[in-house]
């Protein structure tokens, strides 16, 4: 069974030799084969041979197209800064919807245009030449509320949710629409599984979440359904308020950050939705050693039952030792051996 095998029929409740290994690198990538972050974030092929390499070494049975949340702002002509060895970010004060009467005349940029989606869509296309018989390929698009923050700028956004409901409703489905578009893309270019980073989600209340949120993802998600690929969502930060919502979205993957607890999602959840994660990737992975990580892996695994994925909560840091995260993959491995599905 290889990789693609192995995730694909995990998804479907088919049976697996072990259980599939998926954390996050995009930093941690870039190092393994000496490449500046900036090049990861600008150049597919820079991101393809870090992804390819970092799976290889480390057992990943996935490759994934994420660099950083800029690219369909940047297309929609926002201010982004750009830095050797971190994340592109957006220039908070210079938010292409300061005046959020722009929104009327804003434009969705096509994907295939040139610009930074295209790039994420090249990488799918390579890895899909590369990897795609062995490896599933993850696509990476915005959710509503992270996408509306690079948008609208992440301070006055969340005002804007008490003083302009209505603005906030016309962005997210301006948002959705976009992200369909940029999807559609990338799933022509022959993705698996499509990745959903939601950040700015966390930062909300349960009432705006339910009320104005969650309605915009189902909405995506329901979409991306349609467009025939499977969805892994991920939250970073505390998403304990709205965990019963995300397990109601529909998502083959809920991927969860280390500040929401296992059992919890899947108490709120149900015993079929699919968890990934989730240990501290700073705390436990980064700073721990082979045996205190192992410890804590089988914690997750023992609270989230067998409908599970190994990986860390977040991103893997860029200076985990690389033992540290093989780890990961021995855990992975020892699955298979076991007779419940769970460690005892």
């Amino acid at each position: 069974m290889n990789s693609r095998e192995r995730v694909l029929n995990h998804l479907q409740s088919l049976p697996v030799d072990r259980l599939p290994l998926m954390p996050i690198t995009m930093q941690f990538a870039a190092a393994q084969i000496g490449a500046r972050y900036r090049e990861y974030c600008t150049d597919f092929r820079v991101l393809v041979e870090a992804q390819m390499r970092t799976a290889e070494k480390f057992e990943f049975d996935y490759v994934n197209t994420m660099s950083d949340p800029a690219r369909e702002a940047a297309d929609c002509g926002a201010a982004v800064e750009f830095f050797d060895q971190q994340p592109a970010a957006l220039v908070e004060d210079q938010a292409l919807l300061s005046d959020k009467t722009e929104l009327a005349r804003l434009k969705i940029p096509d994907p295939l245009g040139g610009g930074r989606m295209h790039n994420g869509v090249n990488a799918v296309a390579l890895f899909k030449e590369k990897v795609g018989r062995e490896k599933v390929i993850e696509g990476w698009i915005e959710g509503p509320c992270a996408e509306a923050a690079d948008l609208r700028g992440i301070n006055t956004l969340m005002l804007d949710f008490y003083d302009d409901p209505a603005f906030i409703r016309d962005l997210f489905e301006f948002v959705v629409e976009m992200e369909l578009r940029f999807a559609r893309a990338q799933v022509e270019a022959g993705i698996d599984l499509m990745g959903v980073g939601d950040a700015a989600a966390s930062l909300v209340g349960p009432h705006i979440y339910e009320e104005f949120i969650w309605p915009y993802e189902k909405k995506l998600v329901d979409g991306l359904r349609a467009l025939g690929t499977k969805v892994r969502l991920h939250i970073c930060g505390n998403t304990r308020f709205c965990l019963e919502g995300m397990g109601r979205l529909g998502c083959e993957i809920v991927d969860l950050d280390f500040l929401a607890p296992l059992g919890e999602a899947r108490t709120k959840m149900g015993p079929n939705q699919i968890l990934l994660g989730n240990v501290d990737p700073v705390r436990v992975l980064r700073d721990g050693n082979p045996e205190s990580i192992l410890s804590a892996i089988a914690e997750c695994h023992r609270q989230a039952g067998p409908r599970y994925i190994v990986g860390a909560g977040c991103e893997v840091t860029r200076d985990t030792p690389p033992e540290n995260l093989e780890a990961l993959a021995a855990y992975a491995r020892s699955t298979g051996t076991l007779k419940s599905g769970i460690p005892e």
